[in-house]
């Protein structure tokens, strides 16, 4: 191991706390205006977690500055344990969640962006601490990685070998030949796309207060709402809910389309060929839902979600579905109505979308709708390989033949997955879930997803949970966040093998 340079290493973990430290006193203002004690465990949250990363910067100077690969692994994934180590202080030191298992489950939840909880009473939780919630999605949604590439020239150090482990899809769209410039555009996007869904949602009838908090859950694509019943509170207001439905559509989309759409080059976002399979995928399942609903469906619809209809059920069932399915697609996790309550089909069709994703590039985890783009035309260019054996036929993507070895890594990536799938449902099914409840916590988990099927429905949380089923639900959330490889490859033998 003489290989890697530790030093660098731990320099590196302790910028990433003390941005971290800082984001924690963003909540302090909500807690001195609403005169809560939890101010008092904010601060202390704070300091320690600064004094940590002043520490490991000032105590770990290294002679070599750059970032080999096998560093950038390390970065990342502790980084992501640093965040949520640290992380979980505010609600420790605060007492809103007194335990370890379930402080560490939120916390982790909150940055890798899924959603899930094991609060079972989101509206009696202190003002800043709620803040902090969904602070944590808003700092993971994009990765306080690519935060901190923005600012590395100030250290001497470059910054590609974290954006390719942050970024490990099977493309790197850049906005900018400069990682660091790109880091800025893509966190320029972020806050923009933040405040103006926090204008809309507050003229639309929320809170100034629950405006911001679901603007930053929207736009990393988390999920963790202010309410208990989370946007099916406000079932009886639907431009509140058609302005998150808009804004989790573009969290889902590729940041660099959004990128060229805000510059005016609407034509390279319609050339898209993810794009248009994420858009009318959407449009098409929504749509059968909405019929479903619509034409097989008992009055459970609207029972199960606790409000009246607005402009009747053709509306109502087109909004919930156009709603329940982009939540999930993007892998928001956000909830107007139960859709394991509507019929099985539709539960079976929802839990077939956990394994969908967003786009490439986008705040959204799971699979990634690029993939299942490459897997299903290599899957079609096999049969006719059957009948041309010695035919050269490369799988395209938008009009350009994509390397094997890129297949090849999509192929292998999503085995990987389903068999982490496979084996996390048996563990969770023997930590004692029965197992529809196992198989939805793992999917959901992975795919940082938020609510599932089973008891830890959309109206149910993950606080049933045994404490070694609430851990391990944390490692498939930082595996699932990572995108599986970054964290994996840690755990191989050759990784630690000197060069």
């Amino acid at each position: 191991m003489e290989n890697l340079n530790f030093k660098l290493i731990y320099r590196f973990l302790g910028v990433t706390a003390i941005l971290n430290g800082l984001f924690m006193w963003l909540s302090l203002p909500f807690s001195l205006y609403y005169d809560e004690p939890s101010k008092w465990g904010i601060l202390s949250a704070g300091i320690i977690t600064i004094a940590i990363g002043l520490l490991l910067y000032f105590f770990n100077k290294p002679d070599n500055k750059n970032i080999q690969k096998k560093e950038g692994y390390l970065i990342v994934t502790f980084g992501w344990l640093t965040l949520s180590a640290t992380g979980m202080l505010p609600y420790l030191l605060s007492d809103s969640i007194p335990s370890i298992t379930n402080a560490f489950f939120e916390t982790i939840s909150g940055y890798s962006t899924t959603g899930s909880s094991i609060l079972t009473d989101i509206e009696s939780m202190p003002k800043g601490i709620l803040f902090w919630r969904s602070a944590t999605h808003w700092i993971g949604g994009m990765g306080i990685i690519v935060l901190t590439i923005a600012i590395l020239p100030l250290l001497g150090i470059g910054g590609m070998q974290l954006f390719m482990a942050e970024a490990p899809g099977p493309s790197a769209d850049k906005l900018h030949p400069r990682i660091t410039d790109t880091a800025k555009r893509l966190w320029l996007i972020y806050v923009l796309l933040t405040f103006v869904e926090f204008l809309l949602l507050k003229v639309a009838g929320m809170t100034w207060f629950d405006a911001l908090n679901h603007a930053m859950a929207t736009v990393s694509s988390g999920g963790f709402s202010t309410k208990n019943a989370s946007v099916a509170h406000w079932n009886g207001t639907p431009m509140i809910q058609y302005i998150i439905i808009f804004f989790m559509f573009v969290a889902g989309t590729n940041f660099v389309l959004t990128y060229f759409a805000l510059k005016g080059k609407v034509r390279k976002v319609i050339q898209s060929e993810e794009f248009k399979y994420y858009l009318f995928g959407i449009l098409a399942i929504s749509t059968v839902v909405a019929i479903t609903i619509i034409f097989y469906q008992d009055p459970n619809l609207h029972t199960s979600i606790n409000h009246p209809m607005v402009f009747g059920k053709t509306e109502s069932a087109i909004r919930h579905s156009l709603f329940s399915v982009i939540s999930v697609v993007t892998t928001t996790g956000f909830v107007t109505a139960d859709f394991t309550m509507w019929n099985f089909f539709l539960t079976a069709l929802f839990f077939s979308l956990f394994f969908l994703g967003g786009s490439a590039g986008s705040t959204s985890g799971g699979v990634k709708i690029v993939r299942h783009i490459v897997m299903l035309k290599n899957s079609f260019l096999e049969f006719k390989k059957s009948l041309h054996p010695n035919a050269i036929i490369p799988v395209r993507y938008d009009g350009k033949a994509v390397k094997q070895t890129i297949v090849f890594n999509i192929l292998s990536f999503f085995v990987l997955y389903m068999l982490i799938f496979i084996m996390g449902t048996v563990i969770l099914a023997f930590l004692g879930l029965d197992l529809t409840s196992a198989s939805g916590a793992c999917a959901s988990s992975l795919g940082n997803i938020g609510p599932a099927i089973g008891s830890v429905s959309p109206v149910d949380n993950f606080n049933h949970l045994s404490t070694g089923a609430k851990w391990f639900c944390s490692f498939l959330m930082l595996i699932g966040r990572l995108e599986l490889f970054t964290v994996l490859i840690l755990l191989t033998p050759f990784f630690w093998r000197k060069n």
